[in-house]
């Protein structure tokens, strides 16, 4: 009444003396406000922060949110720029990033307690968007990409070794398979020479003549698979009917050399 505050009423039918008294519609409704901060972190990178502030008018304190302040949302936004840059540029980007709820808590510690006395009741404050330079985003991007691909390569080093290690143990047991064969294969031979020999010395050969016999069957049996076998990259070594005889030398040489180790060993 005449410029002085008397009171408030709630909403509904309410009667008034025109021109001595005015009414002012006060809404009680949440608000939000969107602020946007530059700045700069620790490390000397300059971002942008954009905040949003909701609040609504105390009921209670109806009389300072309307005649005692007189720009509430540039006061919000002032008290959210002081606090964001006094709290960013003491953390690096990536501090930045991670600390957003304690930043939040800072915000609506300090914005709250500033309004309360202006009627205003801060209901929350959430950090909507980090943003900084284009060229700071791709570098962050880069990073990463390196990152996972030294990681990617750390991984494809471990699948290259396991392969060499798999194939290393099936050479190793390739080669023990292979050797048993051998062995098999060679004691069949000594076995099949035994009974040979225990056959011709059936029949009356003495074991010079029968193995005389064997040699040359096994080399007519070379030659023949030869005449068989041969292709344009087969190569024939001059050779001549002496040939047997001298295995056979050797091979009875080698059979003398076998049964006089034992008698020398046992007079030594």
């Amino acid at each position: 009444m005449f410029g002085d505050f008397q009171g408030y009423t709630d909403p509904g039918l309410t009667c008034y003396c025109w021109p001595f008294q005015s009414v002012q519609v006060v809404s009680l409704a949440v608000r939000q406000l969107v602020c946007e901060t530059d700045c700069k972190t620790k490390d000397n990178v300059t971002l942008k922060i954009k905040t949003a502030v909701q609040y609504r008018v105390n009921k209670a304190r109806i009389k300072a949110a309307v005649f005692d302040i007189l720009d509430p949302q540039g006061q919000i936004g002032a008290s959210v720029d002081n606090v964001v840059r006094s709290s960013v540029p003491a953390m690096t980007l990536d501090e930045a990033y991670e600390n957003k709820e304690s930043l939040c808590s800072s915000i609506i510690q300090s914005v709250s307690s500033m309004m309360e006395h202006y009627g205003y009741i801060i209901l929350n404050v959430l950090v909507t968007d980090l943003s900084p330079e284009q060229r700071v985003l791709q570098a962050m991007n880069e990073i990463n990409a390196a990152r996972r691909l030294r990681e990617a390569a750390v991984e494809r080093g471990e699948a290259d070794k396991l392969l060499q290690v798999k194939s290393a143990e099936a050479d190793a047991e390739a080669k023990h398979l292979s050797g048993l064969g051998v062995a098999r294969m060679r004691k069949a031979i000594a076995d099949g020479f035994k009974d040979s020999m225990q056959s011709m010395s059936a029949g009356g050969l003495s074991p010079q003549e029968a193995v005389h016999m064997m040699v040359t069957t096994q080399y007519l049996d070379t030659l023949k698979d030869f005449a068989n076998n041969a292709s344009a990259s087969s190569i024939m070594i001059p050779h001549g009917p002496g040939f047997s005889k001298a295995l056979e030398e050797q091979v009875r040489d080698g059979f003398n050399s076998a049964a006089s180790a034992p008698s020398q060993a046992a007079m030594s």
